[in-house]
């Protein structure tokens, strides 16, 4: 082995960041010099965990924390699409020219051998035919490449059944395609122009997943509604958790948890930051009851809401350690954050989830779909619905079950070990140390037509 310069990107949220940390790490451990572009506080972040960093410098910061911000407008868009089409153009592909500039000037001080980046890193396309370099994308939420098999990725829709549905879902796609998402791919094919490099007929979606060496798909077949055409170059890995080395804060609150009836964990995630949507909610809910809710706000009006919920059976914290806390818990409410969804199956917490925008629709709709949890179908659900919602995966076991199959899937795969072997074969050349003689012992899945392992009928049998 010789050690490579490797040179992770990312959009500078959660989302795009967490996932890729623990693969960074384990490539750094192995001896290869691993360094981040990436702006915000991300940039402590990255330093924290003892990779040097490469800051933005074309690049803008554009993130939740300061869209609404930079573009007051887009608290007027409430349409489902109309959101997506504005994200997608102003968070992500107007980012790519700034990003290339960026790491075309990185390259010279720092010739990396190999980019890995998040799925919506929008230069990965031009950055590997203009730098000749290949190319690891990582996909940080479910599988968004467009499918015969299944309806237009962004609308949050299941699997149609029956001939009808399914030609239905054919209109969908092509309406999508060649009309609601046309804006976004014709503004990304100027952009591939800029560098005189060849226009794609295809979603930007399927442009970032397919011109990838190969696409590090984070989660299993389990959680993937079933489909027959599934490009060469993907490759389910299993979940890709955030590196846990940085020191925690011990949970405070332990004397609690064995007091009463249910544990419900809350979460808006750490970018949501309006509390009425699901914190409030689910807080109402179940205040003065036998059901300790832990809510974490992500530093959100953390002290109001304590001051406004004062009960004894309600905490409120800044930040929680979900790995040390969810295996006290009994439900896990959420607005769908991918990784969190992956750590609630990792525990065995069947969900109750609220999320509509910045994708978050496609990961509630698997979750209702896989019979994993109740898909809630808004974002801003009213504490009865989160109270019957609550009480019906306790009931019914048939969540329980469907988590621990899936959670039994996850436990067939370790992810860091997978992403080396692929990331090793783009190479041509291990990125193990010979030193290093412990075997890959996982079960790794390549391209092929993926079963439906997990049915609504075959749960309900």
């Amino acid at each position: 082995m010789n050690p490579r310069k490797i040179l992770f990107a990312t959009v500078p949220a959660d989302g795009h960041f967490n996932p890729l940390t623990g693969l960074a790490k384990h490539l750094q451990a192995l001896g290869h010099d691993v360094r981040w572009y990436i702006g915000g506080h991300y940039l402590e972040k990255a330093r924290k965990l003892g990779i040097p960093v490469f800051p933005y410098r074309t690049a803008q910061v554009v993130n939740q924390e300061n869209l609404e911000e930079l573009f007051p407008v887009r608290n007027q868009i409430k349409g489902r699409l109309a959101r997506l089409r504005f994200d997608l153009n102003h968070v992500f592909l107007h980012r790519a020219p700034e990003y290339v500039a960026d790491l075309t000037e990185i390259h010279q001080s720092f010739p990396f051998d190999l980019l890995v980046c998040d799925a919506l890193f929008s230069a990965a396309p031009v950055i590997k035919q203009l730098l000749q370099v290949p190319v690891a994308t990582v996909g940080i939420v479910p599988l968004a490449e467009s499918s015969r098999d299944l309806p237009p990725t962004g609308m949050g829709m299941i699997p149609a059944r029956g001939f009808w549905g399914r030609r239905k879902q054919d209109a969908l796609r092509y309406l999508t395609q060649h009309i609601l998402l046309k804006p976004c791919t014709d503004l990304y094919n100027k952009l591939l122009k800029q560098y005189g490099l060849r226009p794609s007929k295809e979603l930007v979606f399927d442009t970032l997943i397919r011109s990838a060496d190969v696409y590090l798909q984070s989660g299993v077949p389990g959680f993937e509604y079933a489909r027959t055409d599934v490009s060469p170059n993907v490759r389910f890995v299993g979940p890709l958790l955030p590196c846990t080395k940085a020191a925690r804060h011990r949970f405070p609150h332990y004397g609690k948890l064995n007091q009463y009836r249910n544990v419900v964990l809350v979460t808006q995630g750490t970018v949501e930051r309006d509390p009425e949507k699901l914190l409030v909610p689910t807080l109402e809910a179940f205040k003065d009851s036998d059901t300790l809710v832990i809510a974490t706000t992500g530093g959100s009006q953390t002290e109001a809401l304590r001051t406004r919920f004062p009960q004894s059976n309600l905490i409120i914290e800044d930040f929680v350690n979900f790995t040390e806390i969810m295996p006290f818990c009994d439900v896990f409410v959420t607005n769908g954050g991918y990784g969190g969804v992956m750590l609630s199956i990792q525990n065995g917490l069947p969900i109750v989830a609220g999320g509509i925008h910045e994708g978050k629709s496609e990961i509630t709709s698997r979750i209702g779909y896989f019979k994993l949890g109740v898909n809630l179908k808004t974002e801003t659900p009213s504490p009865e619905q989160i109270r019957a919602s609550v009480r019906e995966v306790l009931r019914n076991a048939i969540y329980r079950r469907s988590v621990a199959k899936l959670r039994a899937e996850f436990d067939e795969y370790r992810p860091n070990d997978l992403c080396e072997q692929y990331l090793s074969e783009i190479l041509g050349e291990s990125l193990r140390p010979a030193f290093v003689t412990q075997p890959v012992t996982t079960r790794p899945i390549t391209a092929q037509p993926i079963e439906a392992r997990q049915t609504a009928d075959t749960l309900l049998v």
